[in-house]
């Protein structure tokens, strides 16, 4: 039951972000490439708990050749928990980020069910999307797993991880805010992005 629920939204999500980039055609992984992209993304078989931690901090020289862009840097951890109800891998991930000139600590978090493969060049990706209608985001892998691509179209945002309606804010892709490539790193890099005191335990020991 779960599964044909969140199947539909993962293609929904992805293609939504593939609509600036000529409306890519998406199916679902099977899984076999899911299973492949899994072990990618968490360096081995993600097991029943999994992270992974990829950062971007743009410098001067990146910014002045990319004058449009609104945000300076961008941390983003993926999480994998298996369900023991359903046998399934459920993916999910917390995006952090700052405005080039905006104060404040920006962040987004959402689900990402089953992988979505693009027909265009077979790149894998996680559609990822936030609660309500709170748009999303695509993340996908370089080819040598060391950096994730994200890519998005607009996903609701809050500052200093407040989900209120005072604080919800939305990132908007523009000419230079669509496509992102942030390296893979330590997972304490994104240790600031979660607040829950078992899920901080748990990365901590990853």
């Amino acid at each position: 039951m779960k599964l044909a629920l969140i199947l539909p939204l993962a293609l929904a999500v992805a293609a939504g972000v593939a609509h600036a980039e000529e409306a890519d055609d998406f199916r679902a992984a099977n899984k076999a490439e899911a299973e492949t992209f899994n072990a990618r993304m968490y360096a081995g078989p993600p097991g029943e708990k999994a992270f992974a931690c990829f950062v971007r901090r743009y410098d001067a020289e990146h910014l002045a050749r990319h004058p449009k862009q609104k945000v300076a840097s961008m941390k983003l951890l993926v999480s994998a928990e298996w369900d023991k109800e359903d046998k399934q891998l459920h993916n999910s991930f917390r995006l952090g980020f700052r405005y080039r000139h905006r104060s404040g600590d920006f962040d987004s978090s959402g689900s990402c069910s089953h992988t979505a493969l693009t027909k265009r060049g077979n790149e894998v990706r996680l559609g990822c999307g936030v609660d309500c209608e709170g748009g999303g985001i695509g993340i996908a892998l370089s080819k040598d797993d060391k950096s994730a691509i994200v890519r998005l179209a607009s996903v609701r945002v809050w500052l200093h991880n407040r989900p209120d309606d005072e604080a919800e804010r939305s990132l908007v892709a523009g000419s230079d805010d669509g496509i992102f490539r942030l390296d893979r790193t330590e997972n304490s890099e994104c240790m600031g992005l979660v607040t829950d005191r078992k899920e901080l335990a748990a990365l901590r020991h990853k």
